[in-house]
This record gives structure tokens, C-alpha cells and sequence, in this order.
């Protein structure tokens, strides 16, 4: 446990845990199954990957405006709960619409809702987890493992109702979960720590022409993208090499089995080594990951190996991420900062791998966009290690 800080969990962490179960179940269902559910449709492996990037496209500009509302407005917890309204009505449209353009609409609204919800939980949770000492990982992790749990619950019981009753109940499944996100988010606490209104909130651009801050933001943004080979391609991947959907489910659940692993023992793990090392061997766990991915040709012991990988590749990835946005983004920074952590590092990589790995996939087939991402995740190393020297420059040069 971090020095200086209570033993017991912070009053209200609860809610969030239930938030993030329910939440991640949905990114569980959509992420893994969308792209068979488009396939389906009749979508080409171009389109899907299109349509997938939508996703990514929203996290663009979404996250940061919902969390320019929060931090000039104050009325986070009712801007989540408006957030968690519009998802539902877009999930429900998913049980009408078929056609090419009216399903890029309701995955474009869906997560232009989603956009809100994790920056404006995680900027509440990192505020009721952030003493005089620090920002407690410990804590965060036994939080966010809800959300782990809640993805591994859902892969795996969705898996075998698709495999059992047929793609065609993607759509009823994702209205199912989205209804139930709602129920839980109308339970959050109003009492959310930071959400009274600021008169002046203080600038964000001066934090990120800070080298070591862009140099995070870099890495951030490679390791995710290589991981754009998971998020949208792996399942067409597995498809086409002949694995059923429960199998899908399967390997999918493997990877986060060992993320639960990590969140719940990364108070210790994380307080070992400085966060910027736990990026750099994120990024080579990423690029060993989708090699491995790459070379599985018919070998599933190999995929499985590659796959309990996401214990760093991911889960660390993600815990020493938090970490430094806490660290560059404190106080009335803190909404904004969760919020370009989402657009720099998820929402550019995310459109840039949907689109160009749909364009890879089409030409030269999906091992060659996993070759690719291993490539990207070399590069997240890398930009960790710049990001590291320079906060230590910076460091060294204060203190002398």
C-alpha cells in the first residue's frame, strides 16, 4: 500500500467497480464480435475495418468534450449519466438498422456516449484515490479489476450463446448490456470529489509542450497501435483460421485472466520500478505478442502464449499510464488529462490501425497487419525510454 494513505478503500469506489464491470462487458461483446456480426451483414474485410475505426474516430474529439464540459461546467456525474442514456438509444438502434451507413451511424453515436463515460469516471476515481502522498495504485487496481472481471464474464458467455444461437443475437445482447450500464450509472453518488463548478480552470497546452510529456503521449499512442491488430482484426483472424466463436471467446478470456492478475497485485508490482520502464516493457511485450500472433499458423499453444502477454503488453501498460496522467495532469488538469489520454492515446492510433490495417488486411491478409503491429509496439518502447530520459533531466536540473 502506498505510504500515507488509508487502509480502506475511499466511500463510494463501489459504484465505480459496478460501472466498470458492466461497462467493459460491453467493449467485450462489441469489440471481439462486431466484426463477425458485420461479416454477417456482407461487409467487406475493408468495410469492417472502416466501420470498426469508428470507435477510434470518436475518441478524437469526444472524450476531450466531454471533459472540457466537466471541468468548466462541474456536472460530471450528470454528464455520465447523459452519456449512458445516448449509448442505450444507440445500442437499440443496432436492433433495426442493417444497411452499411446506418450501422456507421449507431456505432458513431454509441461511442460518442462512451466517449464520456471512462475519462469521467476515471478522473473521479483518480480524485477520491489521490492523497498527500500520491495517487494510490493500489487501490485504482482493486477498482479496476471490475472491469477486467467484467469482460472476461461477458467474452466467454457470449462466445457460447454466438456459437449456440447465432451472430444474429449480437444486437439484442449489446441493447441487454447497455440497459444495465444505464441501471448503474443512475446509482453513481452525486457527491463525485472535483465536480463544483471552476471559474478559471488553468491552461493544459503549457503540460503538453513538456518533452517528457509529449514523449508519454507518443509512446502511449504506438503501443496502442499496435494493439488496433487485436482490437479489430484478431477475431477475423481466428475466423479465418478456423476457430469456432466459443473458441474465439476462449483466447480472448486467456488475456484477461492475466490483466485481472495484474490489477489485483499492482499496487506491489507497480511501486517496484519507475512507471516509464513498465511502458518500455509494455511495448516489447507488445511487439513479442503480435509476433507470436503473426507466426501461430495453426499452433494454438503458441497463440495462448501470446496471448497471457496482455499482462504486460495491456494491463501494465494501462496501471503505469494512470500513473503518469496523474502525475502531468493534477487537479483541475486531471479531467482534460484523462481525456486526451483517450484521444492521443487511444483515438488517433485507433483510426490510423482500423483504416490502415483494413487496407493491410485487403492487400497483403491479416498476419501481415499483426507483423506490422509488432512493429508499432517496438516503437512504444522506444518513445518510453525518451519520455523516461526526459523526466529525469527534468528532474536533475530542479534539484541542482
Amino acid at each position: 500500500m502506498t505510504p500515507g494513505l488509508p487502509a480502506r478503500p475511499a466511500a463510494g469506489t463501489g459504484a465505480f467497480g459496478a460501472i466498470w464491470f458492466v461497462y467493459f462487458a460491453g467493449i467485450a461483446l462489441f469489440n471481439p464480435y462486431a466484426p463477425l456480426w458485420f461479416k454477417e451483414l456482407g461487409f467487406s474485410t475493408l468495410l469492417i475495418g472502416a466501420v470498426a475505426s469508428l470507435q477510434s474516430w470518436t475518441r478524437v474529439v469526444a472524450p476531450y468534450g466531454w471533459g472540457w464540459l466537466a471541468d468548466h461546467g462541474g456536472r460530471r456525474v450528470r454528464l455520465i449519466r447523459i452519456a449512458a442514456a445516448a449509448a442505450l438509444l444507440a445500442a437499440l438502434g443496432f436492433l433495426v438498422v442493417r444497411g452499411e451507413w446506418a450501422v456507421a451511424a449507431c456505432t458513431t453515436l454509441l461511442f460518442l456516449a462512451n466517449g464520456a463515460i471512462v475519462p469521467l469516471c476515471e478522473a473521479a476515481l483518480a480524485a477520491r484515490l489521490t492523497g498527500a502522498s500520491g495517487f494510490d495504485s493500489r487501490r485504482y487496481g482493486r477498482v479496476r479489476v471490475w472491469g477486467s472481471l467484467g469482460f472476461v464474464v461477458s467474452v466467454l458467455a457470449a462466445g457460447a450463446l454466438l456459437q449456440r444461437l447465432g451472430i444474429g443475437l449480437f444486437p439484442l445482447l449489446l441493447g441487454a448490456l447497455y440497459a444495465a450500464l444505464l441501471v448503474v450509472v443512475l446509482r453513481l453518488p452525486e457527491g463525485t470529489p472535483e465536480a463544483a463548478a471552476r471559474a478559471a480552470p488553468p491552461a493544459i497546452l503549457p503540460v503538453l509542450r513538456r518533452p517528457a510529456v509529449a514523449w508519454f503521449f507518443v509512446s502511449v499512442a504506438l503501443t496502442v497501435l499496435a494493439h488496433t491488430a487485436l482490437y479489430v482484426f484478431f477475431s477475423l483472424l481466428l475466423d479465418e483460421r478456423g476457430y469456432a466463436k466459443s473458441a474465439v471467446g476462449a483466447l480472448w478470456a486467456v488475456s484477461i485472466v492475466v490483466e485481472i492478475v495484474f490489477f489485483w497485485f499492482q499496487g506491489h508490482a507497480l511501486g517496484r520500478f519507475d512507471p516509464h520502464r513498465w511502458l518500455c516493457w509494455a511495448g516489447l511485450a507488445a511487439a513479442l505478442r503480435f509476433a507470436m500472433t503473426a507466426a501461430a499458423e495453426g499452433h494454438t499453444g503458441l497463440l495462448i502464449a501470446a496471448q497471457l502477454l496482455h499482462a504486460l503488453s495491456f494491463a501494465a501498460h494501462h496501471a503505469a499510464s494512470i500513473v503518469l496522467v496523474s502525475r502531468h495532469f493534477p487537479g483541475a488538469l486531471r479531467t482534460r488529462g484523462q481525456a486526451l489520454y483517450s484521444v492521443l492515446g487511444y483515438g488517433v492510433p485507433g483510426v490510423l490501425g482500423g483504416l490502415a490495417g483494413g487496407w493491410i488486411a485487403e492487400h497483403h491478409g491479416l498476419t501481415t497487419v499483426f507483423w506490422v503491429a509488432a512493429l508499432a509496439g517496438l516503437g512504444g518502447a522506444i518513445a518510453a525510454l525518451q519520455a523516461q530520459r526526459n523526466e529525469f533531466c527534468v528532474s536533475r536540473d530542479a534539484s541542482a
